[in-house]
């Protein structure tokens, strides 16, 4: 690995984090979503929060898609209570991996601390199902938010979606067919916010980040170019979609998105793109914030006892708060 300044909370774990990996065919992914899975260990509960497993019915046909809800305990049946605001969730892992599990910490924390019912999507994976199997799940999860929204005690006006790394870029994707699709149709779902953190949505791999970081832990350039290659799939042809690549945008592509959240981490290959997006979606005129934290890179959120992953978690459920429950 290259002499990367990484924060000096980061440097004990860097020795037994995984950098390079061979994602060649779907055979290696899928042993390698073995080996995870086997070695995840569920979390408990935590004090204030209630979750349900359901299956929603997928779009044209497709398999049921299982979904996790949280949802704070003192809201339920409570009919003092205003309602709540909701956020839909969907996870990383490169478009080939990853799954509800992984995110329940996080989900848990967001509706404990920020108030909100979270929905959290276990979309189709790359290569079995690459794009749009992913987008049109999350979709699905959206609308069937909307849908349940009185029976889950959730505003309407006030549906966020959100995700890390490759749900990040599914989370742009889902905000641009999500306005398309509402053309025209007065009662179909509205996001209020958009929350990107470290969004892969550049298919290109040409950025500068990206062609420095080759070695980096969790996420490099030989990772990304399996996992563009397995998400845009073997029938792909020419330029993607904007759904699939948001980065292939125009600014005028993205007039009329909602207000956004993105963060970046320093050494990471998705770190240029990142920003780029944020810069375009200003100069489409939409809100957003953004922050790129120093010593950091793809994947330190799993090190939560760092000071900038402290740091980061804080800031989400502050603007969350800020963003949804005003």
């Amino acid at each position: 690995m290259a002499n990367y300044a990484f924060d000096k909370d980061f440097i004990p774990f860097l020795s037994e984090l995984p950098t390079v990996g061979d994602y060649s065919t779907a055979e290696k992914i899928q042993a390698l979503r073995g080996e995870r899975d086997e070695a995840f260990e569920p979390i408990a509960l935590r004090e204030g929060v209630e979750q349900e497993d359901r299956q929603i019915a997928g779009l044209h046909g497709a398999p049921n898609v299982p979904i996790r809800i949280y949802r704070p305990v003192a809201s339920k049946g409570d009919s003092s209570k205003d309602l709540l605001a909701g956020f839909l969730e969907i996870h990383g892992g490169g478009f080939m991996f990853g799954n509800i599990e992984m995110m329940d910490g996080w989900c848990q924390m967001i509706a404990a601390e920020v108030g909100v019912v979270v929905v959290s999507v276990g979309y189709r994976l790359a290569p079995e199902n690459p794009f749009p199997a992913g987008l049109e799940d999350s979709y699905a999860a959206l609308c069937w938010l909307h849908e349940h929204a009185e029976e889950l005690g959730v505003d309407r006006e006030r549906i966020a979606i959100g995700g890390q790394s490759a749900g990040g870029g599914i989370a742009a994707g889902l905000a641009l067919y999500n306005r398309d699709q509402a053309k025209g149709q007065a009662d179909g779902p509205k996001i209020c916010y958009q929350l990107l953190e470290i969004p892969e949505i550049d298919d290109r791999l040409n950025t500068p980040s990206m062609l420095a970081f080759q070695d980096t832990p969790f996420w490099n350039r030989p990772n990304a170019v399996f996992s563009w290659q397995h998400y845009l799939g073997p029938n792909h042809e020419g330029d993607p979609s904007i759904y699939a690549a948001p980065s292939r945008a125009s600014a005028k592509e993205l007039i009329g998105l909602p207000p956004a959240y993105v963060s970046t981490m320093e050494f990471d290959p998705l770190r240029d793109e990142g920003i780029r997006y944020a810069a375009l979606m200003l100069e489409a005129g939409i809100s957003v914030e953004l922050h790129s934290y120093a010593g950091t890179f793809h994947g330190s959120a799993f090190l939560p006892q760092a000071e900038p992953t402290r740091r980061n978690n804080q800031e989400i459920v502050t603007i969350l708060r800020r963003r949804l429950n005003s």
